[in-house]
């Protein structure tokens, strides 16, 4: 009886130090697979955080840190050949909508450019299953509804150039799973929070706000809603998708959140009870690029992989609060 041990190929994981990166990362390693991280740990914010995030990686066996911009596209080419990688998870992008507005060649390079390098060398090395995030900013400017946002509805009024860009990395794939038949999906992610998150995002900067009894920004005058979804169940998400790739040349949309939006005014309140610390807020117009409410519509994800979001918003915040407090000693 042959005994020769089977070896199962490494899973590329783009933006790996990245917030949703690390955590994908995380599970897969958990779950016994091979990791290669690829990252190019750039300063839209604090690379300390970024860096601790992948020291947490390469401590567990199994996991590899490459430093790399994924718009090199030679050197990306040859890290999946010579990998030898049939699924590649694509989460590094330029995230921020207002950055986008002051800083638009950034998105250019990141997420056009390292767009189309991620699917010239995936089908160039014969990848099987690639999975990218897009972002649900695609949908643009809508009002709620009681059923949500629904992959079929209509993404061609981007109010935003990082959802310009994110809704043409969607164009892109869907081109190239038709031309080259290579099975793709795309993650619309919902507003992600909790531990290891973005400084840049609105309850992790109130945080830091709040703790030192600075005054918080409320923008829209906190008449936004958004459809907060805490990190575990997106990558409950990311990895049902990736064990349940399209035929041959399909390319498949799906929208990962938490199906409940919450008013900002909301998670403000919830945000305090967790910390402990009554926020003195400045309320402020709409930012450019800003939408006024997001809603997942999850069935389409359910129906393929029993996607069901587990955390609320308030253990969820209690978690990211008790992680910041240990994170920053």
């Amino acid at each position: 009886m042959d005994q020769t041990p089977v070896i199962v190929p490494p899973v590329i994981v783009t933006g790996a130090a990245g917030f949703v990166g690390c955590h994908v990362a995380e599970r897969l390693l958990e779950r016994g697979e091979t990791v290669i991280g690829v990252d190019v740990f750039n300063a839209y914010y604090d690379p300390a955080l970024k860096e601790a995030r992948a020291a947490r990686l390469e401590s567990r066996r199994g996991y590899k840190t490459v430093r790399m911009d994924i718009a090199d596209h030679a050197a990306f080419a040859d890290l999946v050949k010579t990998s030898g990688a049939r699924r590649v998870i694509h989460l590094a992008a330029q995230a921020g909508v207002r950055y986008s507005i002051d800083n638009p060649f950034a998105y250019e390079r990141s997420n056009l450019a390292g767009h189309l390098s991620v699917l010239e060398a995936c089908r160039h090395a014969g990848v099987e299953h690639l999975v990218y995030a897009s972002s649900s900013s695609v949908y643009g400017e809508r009002p709620l509804n009681g059923d949500g946002f629904r992959e079929t509805d209509p993404a061609d009024h981007p109010v935003s150039l990082y959802a310009a860009t994110k809704r043409s990395c969607e164009l892109l794939s869907q081109s190239y799973a038709k031309l080259y038949g290579f099975p793709q999906s795309g993650l619309r992610f919902f507003t992600v929070y909790g531990p290891w998150g973005r400084p840049d995002m609105a309850y992790y900067g109130f945080t830091e706000k709040m703790l030192k009894g600075q005054p918080i920004e409320v923008y829209g005058e906190g008449r936004m809603a958004r459809d907060f979804t805490y990190i575990d169940d997106i990558v409950d998400g990311v990895l049902g998708v990736l064990d349940h790739p399209p035929a041959a040349g399909g390319h498949e949309l799906y929208n990962i959140g938490d199906n409940d939006p919450v008013g900002l005014m909301e998670m403000i309140s919830t945000l305090e009870a967790a910390l402990g610390v009554e926020a003195t807020k400045i309320f402020l117009p709409m930012q450019p690029g800003d939408v006024p409410a997001t809603f997942a519509n999850i069935d389409k994800l359910r129906a393929l992989c029993g996607y069901k979001p587990k955390v609320k918003l308030a253990d969820g915040l209690q978690r990211f609060v008790a992680w910041r407090r240990a994170y920053a000693g």
